[in-house]
């Protein structure tokens, strides 16, 4: 059994009441907050100062004020002043689930988590350092969900047909961006939500919809975190903070796969194939699990100048966008007019943010689909809106046009073929090829370009060329991108 399964102060069934945070915890934190939080990968603020910090909830998991290592699990507001626009209103800062260890002293193992030493207030004297680098204090996480743990404002729930073993060592994956990952043992992978907004998470909702109707190809919720801070305002208090699934082991990652083939000239249209099947089970599934709608000529309206507003900001953005802007108007245009001919589309759940990076190929060669929050960027509201699953499709085939072009030259033909294996593999489930409503799917594959355009060129301006590329032909030639 674990340390942290058998220590007295580790969560329990019925743990007492947690105690009040001291009111000057945040004000000696902040300072170090200030440095180390910019840093970190998962911060979604980079490049805006940080102007003041505000304490939205802190919880003991383990107590601070011992010779032993503490656990602090913080929930901390960032306020960063934004350029405001002309009738916007202003940005309350967002919100971040912090994990704070802490120590008199520091281990050398444990010398690249430290986030600082503090002078003054509570934990005067003390470390504090980033918590999911000690193994002792991820047990605690993992021990509270198998519990069914109550702290404070945490509370942890489980999918009781699952057993979860005490004493699964943990370790931290240290390669997310958005979010934090410990794996326990090979058994289970705990996601934790840095940037935290109320409602339900998609990432535990849909996944939860699927299990329940049976669906393999997402791994189902095992036990989950969430906080519950204003048991009053309904599901504006409820904020999940975490969900534990099981591990898949020996899975290979579809963006990894898919280079690594190509790097050696193997074939991949099984596979994409196989993908298409896989994707089109999933939206089978969240069909049947979740209300579906009609999407008529106000909601297409809406959607289309959602498309072009993005296409305009954009292109004001990068100028070398801007040549191609008229071209690229017209896909959203023919989408608009078969709206004004009375063309309706049905939308559903999907997934949001579908490429070859959220897709694990099984050492059985079973594909599954994984990280359902959507576009982490994105309003939590907008990411559960019902959408057309031409949005996946178009997603996953700029995920293969991005792989071929990981090689130089390009390997054009390969992502050609590659797209129209999946859309034959998702057409052999749904019954019906998503090439056949090519406007639907030429709008959104548009869309997707456009915000590509756009992350390049404000954060990896080398892979520029890669978007550019696809962008010259869908301005080009409204049917060059049609797989």
């Amino acid at each position: 059994m674990s340390e942290a399964a058998t220590h007295p102060t580790a969560p329990s069934p019925a743990p007492p009441p947690a105690a009040e945070p001291s009111p000057g915890l945040l004000l000696s934190l902040e300072p170090l907050l200030r440095e180390w939080l910019p840093r970190q990968r998962w911060f979604a603020g980079k490049g805006r100062p940080v102007a003041g910090f505000s304490l939205v909830a802190a919880t003991e998991l383990l107590p601070t004020g011992t010779a032993k290592a503490g656990l602090l699990h913080l929930l901390v507001r960032a306020h960063q002043p934004l350029v405001p626009s002309q009738g916007a209103p202003a940005h309350p800062g967002d919100c971040y689930q912090l994990l704070l260890g802490v120590r008199e002293t520091l281990p050398p193992r444990l010398a690249p988590a430290l986030i600082g030493h503090v002078a003054e207030g509570p934990l005067a004297g003390r470390t504090v350092y980033e918590a999911l680098h000690d193994p002792r204090l991820a047990e605690v996480l993992l021990e509270a969900m198998r519990t069914e743990a109550h702290v404070g404002e945490l509370r942890c729930g489980r999918d009781t047909r699952h057993d979860i073993p005490e004493g699964l060592v943990p370790r931290l994956i240290t390669s997310e961006q958005s979010n934090s990952s410990l794996v326990y043992g090979d058994t289970f992978i705990l996601k934790l939500f840095r940037r935290i907004v109320p409602g339900d998470n998609p990432d535990l909702e849909l996944p939860r919809e699927l299990s329940r109707e049976g669906c393999p190809r997402v791994p189902p919720p095992v036990a989950w975190m969430v906080a519950e801070l204003d048991r009053t305002a309904g599901a504006d208090g409820h904020h999940v903070l975490g969900v534990l699934q099981p591990f898949l082991h020996g899975a290979a990652d579809g963006w990894e796969l898919a280079l690594s083939l190509l790097a050696k000239g193997e074939d991949f249209t099984a596979e994409a194939r196989a993908l298409g099947r896989a994707t089109a089970e999933v939206h089978g599934a969240l069909a049947r699990a979740l209300p579906t709608v009609t999407l008529g000529r106000p909601q297409l309206e809406s959607l289309v100048d959602g498309m072009t507003g993005r296409l305009e900001a954009a292109a004001q953005a990068v100028p070398a966008l801007r040549p191609y802007a008229p071209g690229l108007r017209t896909a959203f245009e023919a989408l608009a007019d078969l709206a004004a001919e009375g063309r309706t589309w049905t939308a559903q759940r999907i997934h949001g943010d579908l490429h070859l990076g959220q897709c694990l190929r099984a050492p059985s060669g079973e594909w599954s689909l994984i990280d359902f929050e959507g576009e982490p960027s994105k309003p939590l509201a907008e990411r559960r809106l019902p959408q057309p699953v031409a949005r996946d499709v178009a997603g996953m085939l700029r995920s293969f046009d991005y792989a071929a072009h990981s090689l130089r030259p390009p390997a054009a033909d390969w992502a050609t073929v590659c797209r129209a294996a999946y859309c034959s593999g998702y057409a052999d489930v749904a019954g019906a090829d998503p090439r056949t409503d090519p406007v639907l799917l030429r709008a959104y594959e548009t869309d997707k370009a456009v915000y590509e355009v756009l992350y390049e060129a404000r954060h990896r301006p080398d892979w520029l060329p890669v978007p550019l590329a696809a962008v010259h032909r869908l301005a080009t030639d409204p049917n060059a991108d049609t797989p």
